[in-house]
């Protein structure tokens, strides 16, 4: 089986429709970090048989995969369970706010993305988040837009959603965080403003619904040359203070103490994760590979 990304580090994760096995090569093949082949949303309730059954030849390939499994408490669950366990792969759970489905997801089962999308499982990200089975969380904004009755462009409104996620995760010593969809793949625009939004507020990833969309959320996720240049000084700098048996460092006039470094260490992590990539700029079409509503 080919090596999966580690869930923790991905800055893009790419949904592929469980009823749609033959776009998985494109979807592998278009620079993401992870892709996602999808039994919740992206398929029917007619066809979601049909989709394990397609998601179980994928993974018995061993294409390296996560599988959205279908919510806690519905027709499907258990049935993707037995499916996920059987070949021990990634899951990304929605709705996820009970950690009562996570202690089930921890028994025989690969490492969980909590996908969180209502209101209750915002209040309960805290304990989501330090739940052993879990590695990140993500943010499933326009589920919860629906709840609360309220534009999912609405930025201020969900900006505390967000940013309790960002602090959940933080408090539970896991990565930052995966944001949303950004449902109109053909507005460039939207997309990097989305994308630097939500990097400003300290989440680290993007869940994709189309390949276009990889380039610029890998871009905007990753940090600059600048940024890189200021993490190599400070760690250069800390450690000649500490040569020289100086308590705290200087970087061009300011103090550089543990917290500076540690921001500094955090943006030297998220270069040594980032896997050498395929070609970014590969030929996609018009038709998204994956649907996250």
């Amino acid at each position: 089986m080919t090596a999966l990304p580690d869930p923790g580090t991905a800055r893009t994760l790419l949904f592929v429709p469980g009823t749609k096995p033959e776009r998985v090569a494109k979807a592998l093949a278009s620079g993401a970090d992870l892709v996602v082949v999808d039994l919740e949303d992206a398929v029917p309730a007619a066809a979601k048989a049909t989709a394990r059954q397609a998601v179980d030849r994928l993974l018995g390939e061993g294409l390296p995969l996560m599988v959205r499994i279908n919510a806690a408490g519905t027709a499907d669950h258990l049935a993707d369970l037995e499916l996920v366990r059987r070949h021990g792969c990634p899951i990304m759970l929605p709705k996820a706010q009970d950690v009562e489905a996570l202690d089930r997801l921890a028994l025989g089962c690969g490492p969980v993305v909590a996908l969180v999308e209502t209101a209750a499982g915002v209040l309960a990200a805290p304990s989501l988040a330090a739940h052993p089975a879990v590695v990140r969380l993500a943010f499933g904004h326009l589920d919860l837009a629906a709840e609360l009755g309220i534009d999912p462009d609405a930025h201020e409104a969900l900006l505390w959603a967000r940013s309790t996620l960002v602090l959940a995760s933080a408090a539970a010593g896991l990565a930052a965080p995966v944001d949303g969809v950004t449902a109109d793949v053909t507005d460039e625009e939207r997309l990097d403003g989305d994308v630097h939004r939500a990097q400003q507020l300290g989440m680290g990833g993007k869940l994709c619904i189309h390949p276009r969309q990889v380039v610029a959320a890998t871009r905007g996720f990753a940090p600059d040359e600048a940024t890189v240049t200021w993490a190599r000084a400070v760690l250069e700098a800390a450690a000649a203070a500490e040569a020289a048996g100086e308590g705290v460092a200087t970087l061009d006039g300011r103090m550089v103490d543990r917290p500076v470094v540690e921001r500094a260490l955090r943006v030297l992590r998220v270069v040594d994760a980032a896997a050498p990539r395929p070609d970014l700029t590969a030929e996609s079409t018009d038709e998204p590979t994956g649907r996250e509503s």
